[in-house]
């Protein structure tokens, strides 16, 4: 069974920087895209980025535009979400998701197979 495990969310003042790690086991990894995903209480969830298994990346929400960068460890089945310049509105729940992506040209925003629990981020001063 594929199994995804976040960690790394936490309080953080404005303009700090977090990098959030997602622990993946029971799937063959280089197979997978993976989806970075973030929600607040009361809103729709939103698509922060996404990298293929061929880890071309795209990012979703303009508003983490050239501040959240995701990356991929294959020898340690980790997936990461580096967020630098945090902002109040960043605020959210992070989850880490994977879908099946054989070719390496999967886009996150046709849906995901498998999500993790979420992780917590709080940007506060």
């Amino acid at each position: 069974q594929v199994q995804l495990v976040e960690s790394g969310g936490g309080l953080v003042q404005p303009g700090g920087s977090l990098r959030l790690s997602c622990a993946a086991s029971g799937f063959t990894f280089h197979d997978y895209a993976i989806g970075w995903f973030r929600q607040v209480p009361g809103k729709e969830r939103e698509g922060v980025g996404c990298l293929s298994s061929s880890d071309s990346s795209t990012d979703y929400a303009d508003s983490v535009k050239g501040r959240f960068t995701i990356s991929r460890d294959n020898v340690k089945n980790t997936l990461y979400l580096q967020i630098d310049n945090l902002q109040p509105q960043d605020t959210a729940v992070y989850y880490c998701a994977l879908a099946l992506d054989l070719d390496g040209t999967y886009d996150c925003r046709d849906g995901m197979d498998h999500w993790g629990k979420g992780t917590l981020v709080t940007v506060s001063s």
